[in-house]
């Protein structure tokens, strides 16, 4: 941001959010006399709370009255004190809750004329004309009727002499804007609804429970989990988790797919595996569209193979606990999207849906959103079960075409032998880890391997990095550049770390000389880079070394796995997902320490080298007052604002915590330390001060379901870019010649897609000394993080990008 932006934080009589498609300017309290309702509806869902949390704040923020409409219609039906105006200190605390703290409940009475007169009057008499509606499309379809009967509805509360004509015509027109909450993911028009991450969370630690004593058995488990109508929490979770089988009602297994199963669990056996685990959809079905049950998996399985075999029902367990860090961040990106649309919105625009698209925020018509969901379940009912995956969007399609493959017991005999040492191609691609260990990378390299052997060609894996490559005989590992079979990387998407092995350092430091001659030794067509900065500094090297090594003229692709997600060309590197849930949780468990220690600020380092990224999403996940960063210059006048700022929440407001991070090199100045020191000092007599660096812990734990199927699905776009590469680079006498930009790249998502971008390009965007992009598309998110925290001299510009759901589903994204 530098110091343009510190100068819009310091302005306070010039505050301004840019907003809208068109990008006009709102001066903060610009929308006062504006009332809002808020209430979630339907389903509960990990993540609304956020949601809440940041329409109450950026509501406040503009001006606006807000009010809490709880227990959802039912309330709004009920009026009185179901509806009750949100303050900021209110919405304090709960976004690390899971659930809806405003309640949420079916209601008979609104799918009733009256019911909606009633919930009317009740609107009108708080002068409520803007409402944000949390729920499935059943609520948003119900906020969409509302909205157009108002008129009606006002009509007859008029003629009953049940409103005055001024309140007639103060609340001529409502205006609805929607978020979805559902942990099912079933809504087209958007790629992730607010509690699925958090769903699939609790799914993948049970499925990973239950598979250490499965295998201590040797038993098979069928795992039922939700998705009455839509399969996607049981095909990601299958991928993520390495299950052997998968029952989904859109895509249901072929006649006679008992046989099938069967003799693949056998086959399993019969090459040492201990354990098998099926998951299964609540809503799944066979061909004929006939219900299949986890009992009747069981008892196959008992009954053909004789194999102890349990049945475990997930159930509301994957609606309960905390909201994973991306669920947090998800629901406060969108709530204050929702709020600026409102304040966008006239008379007839339509109502809209807030969603995601890959990772930009948009605005899609809700009735369009909605027909799209609809017409998946008429596409099942009819028993088209290729137009409803179609219907479901691109990612759909290739989570479920990517478990397809890699799911296989072995690859095609045709194209190469189970150790992948004698593939059809006669070809041989290599992959390594280069820089810190992150989660994900192991992911990554299990579907590289497995994708290239379905292919033809032989994967070497090259082990610690560039001391395996041009020093094996020196390394404790036998062959560290060896062929990988398709058996060696089972189980390997749930485990953290690098399996390869990985080292800090680029390739010129080794000597691109040497690096080449054993590139060319070991007959490397194509070369895979798992690995954070140092992984795409040395893939550049080898790039602009071409012109005086053949050996680098192959095509070279970079997956960036890092937690400081400090790579140029994505705006998420594998593994940051798994590090901001370990801080998020972290953060959660140090504001829980000082429960009944009144008044207690928390100072808290986290990593991330120079790059602000874990330290600003990690302060939106975690509900943060401030968070220092190295790309965002501050000064001790701005330290002593926030102090202030603190202690006038704390006193004023009854905050009893406070929560500050700071990126481990945001200053060399203003460290941890001197920070602590401060605001110790400063806020004597107002709280206390304490200090934590959470140092190696932020890249430990398990892969997160983020990490494990990004890792998965990119890995396998890389295999079908490099293999095209190489085939049309191919000359007569079966070498391989490329040295176009294209063909060194890095992969990486770009706001709403996967791309590929050349190396080169990437040069100009990056600042080596620093080892960060220039510009870096979270720093937009910052504003929102003090807007959050109460702080008012922001400037926050709108995230919402209006699209229609044809847009939306077509994208490919991970």
């Amino acid at each position: 941001m530098g110091e343009h932006s510190r100068e819009h934080l310091s302005r306070k009589d010039s505050i301004w959010i840019q907003t809208g498609r068109e990008g006009q300017e709102l001066d903060a309290g610009s929308a006062t006399g504006k009332s809002l309702g808020v209430f979630t509806s339907g389903g509960d869902s990990q993540g609304m709370n956020s949601a809440v949390r940041a329409v109450v704040r950026m509501g406040s923020f503009l001006g606006c009255k807000v009010y809490y409409i709880k227990e959802g219609y039912q309330g709004m039906v009920d009026g009185g004190d179901h509806i009750i105006e949100a303050s900021w200190a209110s919405s304090s605390g709960i976004m690390q809750k899971g659930g809806t703290v405003i309640g949420s409940a079916r209601c008979a009475d609104f799918r009733q004329r009256e019911g909606r007169l009633k919930a009317a009057k009740n609107l009108i008499d708080k002068n409520i004309t803007n409402l944000v509606v949390i729920g499935g499309d059943g609520s948003l379809t119900g906020a969409n009727l509302f909205r157009q009967e108002w008129n009606s509805l006002l009509d007859e509360l008029k003629a009953t002499d049940r409103i005055t004509d001024e309140q007639r015509k103060s609340c001529s027109s409502i205006n609805i804007v929607g978020m979805v909450g559902s942990i099912d993911n079933d809504f087209c028009g958007t790629d992730m609804t607010i509690g699925t991450d958090s769903a699939l969370h609790r799914i993948i630690e049970s499925v990973d429970s239950i598979s250490t004593t499965a295998s201590s058995h040797q038993r098979a488990f069928v795992l039922e989990v939700m998705g009455r109508h839509c399969g996607y929490l049981a095909l990601v979770a299958a991928l993520a988790t390495e299950a052997d089988w998968v029952l989904i009602p859109e895509c249901p297994p072929d006649k006679g797919w008992e046989k099938t199963l069967c003799k693949k669990l056998s086959a399993e056996r019969e090459m040492g595996l201990r354990l098998n685990i099926v998951i299964i959809a609540e809503g799944a079905i066979d061909i004929e569209g006939n219900p299949i049950t986890a009992n009747m998996v069981k008892d196959l399985i008992t009954n053909e193979l004789k194999y102890d075999t349990r049945v475990t029902v997930l159930g509301h367990v994957q609606r309960g606990g905390k909201p994973t860090a991306f669920d947090r961040i998800l629901g406060a990106r969108m709530g204050a999207e929702a709020v600026l649309a409102l304040m966008d919105a006239k008379p007839d625009t339509p109502a809209c849906v807030v969603s995601l698209d890959g990772n930009q925020t948009v605005r899609v018509p809700l009735m369009e959103c909605v027909e799209r969901t609809k017409s998946v379940q008429e596409a099942m009912n009819k028993k088209n079960f290729q137009e409803a995956v179609r219907l479901r969007g691109k990612s759909f399609q290739n989570n479920l075409a990517t478990y397809l493959r890699l799911s296989k017991l072995r690859p095609p005999k045709v194209m190469c032998d189970p150790t992948g040492q004698v593939c059809s191609s006669g070809k041989k691609l290599a992959v390594m880890n280069i820089g810190a260990p992150a989660c994900g990378a192991n992911a990554a390299v299990r579907s590289f391997v497995r994708f290239a052997l379905t292919k033809g060609y032989t994967v070497l894996g090259i082990h610690d990095s560039f001391d395996g490559l041009l020093y094996g005989d020196m390394t404790q590992i036998v062959d560290p550049v060896k062929p990988i079979g398709w058996t060696d990387v089972h189980g390997w998407t749930c485990q953290g770390g690098s399996l390869l092995g990985t080292k800090k350092c680029t390739a010129a430091r080794y000597g691109l000389d040497k690096v080449a001659e054993k590139l060319k030794e070991h007959d490397i067509s194509g070369l895979l880079i798992i690995g954070g900065f140092e992984a795409y500094h040395s893939a550049l090297q080898m790039t602009e070394a071409r012109s005086k090594y053949d050996a680098f003229c192959i095509p070279m692709v970079v997956i960036p796995c890092t937690i400081s997600n400090n790579v140029p060309g994505t705006d998420f590197s594998l593994g940051a997902d798994t590090a901001l849930n370990e801080i998020a949780d972290i953060c959660d468990r140090i504001k829980q320490s000082a429960t009944g220690t009144k008044r207690r600020v928390f100072i808290v380092e986290v990593m991330g080298g120079y790059c602000g990224y874990l330290a600003t999403m990690a302060g939106l996940a975690g509900g943060a007052d401030a968070a220092y960063i190295y790309e965002d210059p501050f000064n001790i006048t701005n330290l002593r604002d926030d102090v202030i700022h603190l202690k006038n929440k704390i006193i004023q407001l009854g905050v009893q915590r406070g929560l500050i991070l700071r990126n481990e090199n945001a200053n060399a100045n203003y460290t941890t330390d001197f920070i602590h020191q401060m605001f110790s000092e400063e806020g004597k007599g107002s709280f206390t001060c304490r200090k934590n660096v959470l140092g190696h812990m932020q890249q430990g734990g398990v892969p997160s379901p983020f990490d494990r199927n990004y890792g998965t699905k990119m890995a396998s776009k890389a295999v079908d870019y490099m293999i095209t590469k190489v085939e049309e680079n191919t000359t007569e006498d079966g070498k391989i010649k490329s040295c176009t930009k294209d063909s060194a790249v890095l992969l990486g998502m770009c706001r709403r897609q996967l791309l590929f971008t050349p190396l080169e390009e990437l040069r100009e965007i990056t600042d080596f000394d620093k080892r960060i992009q220039h510009d870096q598309w979270w720093l937009r998110l910052r504003p929102l993080l003090r807007i959050l925290a109460k702080h008012s001299e922001v400037a926050y510009q709108t995230e919402g990008v209006p699209l229609g759901v044809d847009e939306v589903e077509d994208e490919d994204n991970a």
